[in-house]
């Protein structure tokens, strides 16, 4: 039997996490043999036939029309960003992939200049596979000062944020609740597949996450999706100790796939006092004159 792809996978998982009576329903059935809700109780909940939906968890429907998904997604108790995954999972499924050779990404003009424009917050702008494309001199003493400052300027060997917080052992001790970070990062994860499905460097670092770290492989099934945004995490940094920061996440107008991540803290703070007391030690360890590495 075909494997049931990306589409079907999520509503499997999203299924397994109901019960009868977050549903409204009541079990009387015998025993259940699965977690959560059968099969035919969500196409009775969704108003379409048990042969419908198992058809589309078994990715044999690539034909599912907007009511359909909208009955379904009612029925899952999705929220608005599992939503839009749903869409974007059955939109995909309804046209064959076509091979493509991933383009190099770059950073343009003027998202250097908007870099450079933070200098004296934590800055770093990630590529759609959670690869860096670039840091200013804070955001890479902060998140990474074990590593190259120069690394995002090498494209075959750029340091990815993905792969450094599961697999990096430096940043899995730097985040105090490791575990909370990872799970917004798969849940990213998630977002990107769904857009980029046909994606076979994203295809690659998901299937790295998954033969060498087995946290991966739990949060991965979980099927969660969540955008990064605005996270408080509290960091154990080696130079500058405890230190919480707001890891702020904004989108960059010109290139859709990539964002800025800005790590920011109350005035006043003795985390704004951490980074002043960071900001100095790391300024004579800076390669670039203006404090930026970046890739063009």
């Amino acid at each position: 039997m075909n494997a049931p792809g990306p589409l079907g996978a999520f509503l499997q998982a999203r299924r397994a996490r109901l019960r009868p009576e977050d549903v409204g329903l009541r079990d009387l059935g015998p025993r259940r043999r699965v977690a959560g809700l059968r099969r035919e109780e969500l196409a009775q909940l969704a108003g379409v036939s048990v042969s419908y939906y198992a058809r589309l968890e078994q990715g044999l429907s690539r034909g599912a029309s907007a009511e359909v998904l909208d009955a379904i997604a009612r029925a899952l108790l999705l929220d608005v960003h599992e939503r839009e995954h749903l869409d974007r999972l059955a939109g995909a499924a309804r046209h064959a992939p076509r091979p493509r050779r991933p383009r190099p990404e770059k950073l343009a003009d003027e998202t250097r200049d908007l870099l450079r424009a933070v200098e004296g917050v934590p800055a770093i702008v990630l590529g759609r596979r959670t690869d860096v494309l670039a840091w200013n001199a804070l955001g890479h003493a902060l998140l990474a000062g074990h590593l190259d400052p120069a690394g995002p300027d090498d494209q075959g060997r750029r340091p990815n944020m993905s792969r450094m917080l599961f697999l990096d052992p430096h940043c899995r001790e730097l985040y105090a609740n490791w575990t909370r970070k990872a799970r917004a990062v798969v849940g990213n994860l998630r977002i990107a597949v769904g857009r980029h499905p046909d994606d076979p460097l994203l295809a690659a670092l998901i299937g790295e996450l998954t033969m060498n770290s087995p946290e991966f492989v739990a949060m991965w099934a979980d099927h969660r999706v969540a955008p990064c945004d605005a996270v408080s995490y509290e960091l154990r940094h080696p130079v500058v100790g405890t230190v919480t920061v707001t890891q702020q996440t904004l989108s960059v107008a010109r290139s859709p796939d990539q964002a800025l991540i800005v790590c920011t803290t109350p005035a006043g703070s003795p985390a704004e006092e951490a980074l002043a007391l960071l900001r100095q030690v790391s300024a004579d360890r800076a390669p670039h004159a203006n404090g930026v590495g970046v890739s063009t």
